[in-house]
Parts: C-alpha cells; structure tokens; sequence
C-alpha cells in the first residue's frame, strides 16, 4: 500500500505547475495593459518632453532637418536672452501671487460651503445644492463679459483683486468638498456636539483635518486652473506690469522686436510656464490620488 494511501494520512493537494492557475492565465493580459499603458504614456508625454529638450538645444538643432530629439550640445543660452528681453522674475511672481491667493480662497470658501451642504440641515440646502450643480453646467466663456462690466464698475481693472475675486469660490470646488465631506460619519460630529464644541472648532479641528485628500486634489485642480489662465487675465488688465507669466510669454511671443523668431526662448518660457504644475502634482499626487478615489464614495 502506497503512502498515499495509508490510513489516518492527510490529503495533500496536487502541486499547482509554475505559471498555472488564475495569476498564470492574468499574467499575458497585466503585461498588454502594462504595454498599452506605457505606449499611451509616451504619446501624451512626448509634447512635454520635446519641449523639456529644446529649451536647452541650440538655434540651428532647433531647425534642423530631420529633427533632433537629444541635444548634443546642452546650453542655458535661451534662458539667458528669455531674462534680458523679458520680466520674467516679475510676471513670475505675479502668476504666483494670483494662483495662491485663488487656490487658498477656493480651500477656505468651498470647504466651507461643502460643510454646509453635507453636514448641516437648514432651509433651502437642496436648492443651493441644485444652483450649485447647474454652475457646473455654465460653460465658463459665457462669464467673460459679466465679470468684465462688474470689475469695471468696482474699478478693479489692473489689480490683483479682479484677477482673483471671480474665482475665489468655483461651483467645482463646492461639489467636490460636498461629496468628499458626506463620508465622514455623523456620529463622529454628533459626539463633539455632545461634548460642547461648536461648528467653528468641528470643522476647523475635526473635519478639515480629515479631508486632505479631498483638499490636495481641490489644491491641484484649482492652482493649475489659475496658473494657465489666459483669456481672462488678457482681458482683466492693460499695465503690463500686472501681466500673469502666460500673457506676458504670448505677447512677447508675438513680438518680433522680442522673440526674434527665437523657438528656443519661446520652449525656456514654456518650461518655466510648466515647472511649478509639475512639481505641485508630485508633492501632492498620494493624495490627490487618494482623493480622486473616495471624492464620490457616499
């Protein structure tokens, strides 16, 4: 009698063949969605990456024929000219300046507001909600005019105060924090209530806390939104010296006294333009992530 088939012995499974079973059949399928993934990466990435490269090639590997994708002779000369004909510290930092001030307004304001309409009962919630929504539905070009008449009749044309009060508060922002807030438990808030804190310190110290993600995803959202904002700025102000970095970068563009027909000065500027998004994404992207998945749970 085999050992298998002694009395009392334990039966064992069959040993399962290297690369069988439910791993083994998913594993060509994981690897073409890896390649077409990778495929799709390149293609989108590969307008950012010709950029990237020519801002440090030479005039005569930027026209030349067939097209060179790796410089072979690196060089800051397009950054050089791009800072003795162009502003750029100032534009720089008025772009900075307009897209924090609307970013931190749009933390602030539409938490607020999203706080309110998830957690708070009071008359007529649904039908702010509901205005809410129908914002989300107003396409923005139709908007240009109305705010240009409004910021004229408060004299706010060329300052910092039009180029941020029409987007201090975004219909976007206001759903996204609604949504994101409506996960949090009742039972949570109900229970600081019990214990005396009033809405200010509950949603201060035990709400705001709990919806970073939420707030990393509305950061990267609203600051790219801002810092690439073209129509309005060029309409909202007539002193260059309140241009953004995007207008200033096209009106030199534009310019054959400045830009000279120089497409590397033009790829240096747009780099510039790009670097500050690039880096926000990365600091914040775990949570951006995170925030993108839970934002529509409950």
């Amino acid at each position: 009698m085999s050992a298998t088939s002694a009395p009392g012995a334990v039966p064992t499974a069959p040993a399962k063949k290297p690369g069988g079973g439910r791993t083994g059949r998913r594993g060509p399928k994981r690897v073409l969605v890896y390649v077409l993934l990778s495929l799709g990466l390149l293609v989108m990435s590969a307008p950012f990456l010709w950029m990237a490269l020519s801002a440090f090639k030479t005039q005569a590997e930027l026209t030349a024929s067939p097209p060179v994708w790796l410089p072979t002779e690196w060089t800051l000369e397009n950054f050089r000219e791009l800072l003795d004909k162009l502003d750029l510290p100032l534009y720089f930092m008025n772009s900075v300046i307009v897209a924090v001030l609307v970013t931190a307004s749009n933390l602030v304001f539409c938490s607020m507001l999203g706080y309110a309409l998830a957690k708070l009962n009071f008359a007529g919630r649904n039908k702010i909600f509901g205005l809410v929504l129908g914002a989300l539905m107003v396409p923005g070009n139709l908007m240009l005019l109305p705010l240009f008449v409004l910021m004229s009749k408060l004299h706010l044309i060329d300052s910092y105060a039009a180029l941020v009060l029409p987007f201090a508060a975004g219909a976007f922002g206001v759903f996204l924090m609604r949504q994101f807030m409506q996960s949090i438990p009742d039972e949570l808030l109900e229970a600081a209530r019990m214990d005396g804190a009033g809405e200010w310190y509950i949603f201060w110290r035990i709400v705001m806390p709990l919806v970073k993600p939420a707030l990393a995803t509305l950061s990267i959202f609203t600051f790219l939104g801002s810092w690439n904002n073209f129509v309005w700025p060029l309409i909202a102000t007539n002193d260059p010296d309140k241009y953004t970095l995007p207008v200033a970068l096209a009106t030199f563009a534009t310019d054959p006294n400045k830009a000279g027909g120089s497409n590397g000065m033009l790829m240096a500027g747009s780099l510039l333009v790009v670097l500050p998004v690039v880096v926000l994404f990365i600091a914040l992207q775990r949570h951006f992530t995170q925030g993108i998945a839970t934002a529509g749970m409950k």
